[in-house]
């Protein structure tokens, strides 16, 4: 287990009946870059039982966040929905994944688009200062089915606006917009659909998606990515990766973790 660090569970937070949150200690030797992901678990039987999440919380801050669904018969979640603070957990020494904006090129506007818990790893991004020193606008797109889980709203919306580091950053440059499927909700609809449409453009004020100016993340459920990436090229746009930065990123890690 040298390649693993062991953290204790500092708090849970149940969002819904299939959607739960939890931060725990963070080893000072542990570094990542926002937006990656690392492998956590527990340990059953004397054996790691591990899966890749991405951090939520951000590569500055002293703990770890981490957000989950809950698989009833899933051999990691339906134990781990269970954690409560106090209980341990094992986390890989090693963080890694796409979605980083060094593999982007520069452009006027960042798109984060993600479903459910593809959230995830954009939460760490639209608290990294540099995101906001690389783009003039940051447009956080998150679609889900049901209006409770949209997780994370408040703190997207009251206190990163105030937060004492990037709060004038935050105020000036970061557009959040959720959507849902099946609720009544100010905004409604599958994301690909707004893009389309050209409703979501209308809604939050910019022009339509143009590669020579927008850059865009995407981390969630296959259709999602598959549907978004064909718009993507459609249109012009580059995927990049490690090797060479492009116009789009996938997260091809997971899909709906």
């Amino acid at each position: 287990m040298s390649n693993f660090n062991q953290e204790s569970v500092l708090s849970v937070h149940h969002w819904t009946d299939n959607l739960f949150s939890f931060r725990t200690t963070r080893d000072t030797s542990f570094r990542f870059r926002n937006g990656e992901f690392t492998m956590i678990g527990l340990k059953v039987n004397d054996k790691p039982l591990l899966r890749a999440y991405s951090v939520a919380s951000a590569n500055y801050e002293d703990t770890l966040e981490f957000f989950s669904i809950k698989v009833q018969d899933g051999p990691l979640t339906s134990r781990l929905q269970h954690l409560k603070e106090g209980d341990q957990i094992i986390v890989s020494r090693k963080a890694t994944g796409t979605l980083v904006i060094d593999n982007l090129k520069s452009g006027r506007n960042l798109y984060l688009i993600g479903t459910g818990t593809g959230l995830a790893p954009f939460l760490s991004v639209i608290k990294d200062p540099e995101t906001y020193e690389r783009f003039e606008k940051v447009v956080l797109l998150h679609g889900c089915r049901r209006v409770a889980e949209l997780a994370y709203g408040e703190m997207i919306q009251e206190h990163l606006p105030n937060d004492e580091l990037i709060g004038e950053l935050v105020r000036e440059k970061l557009i959040y917009y959720p959507t849902v499927t099946r609720d009544p909700f100010r905004n409604r609809g599958r994301i690909t659909d707004l893009i389309t449409s050209g409703k979501l453009f209308g809604d939050i004020g910019l022009a339509n998606l143009d590669a020579s100016e927008d850059r865009v993340m995407m981390c969630g459920s296959p259709a999602l990515l598959t549907d978004t990436k064909n718009i993507l090229l459609d249109r012009g746009f580059i995927e990049g990766n490690h090797g060479e930065p492009g116009d789009f990123v996938v997260e091809k890690a997971f899909a709906e973790r």
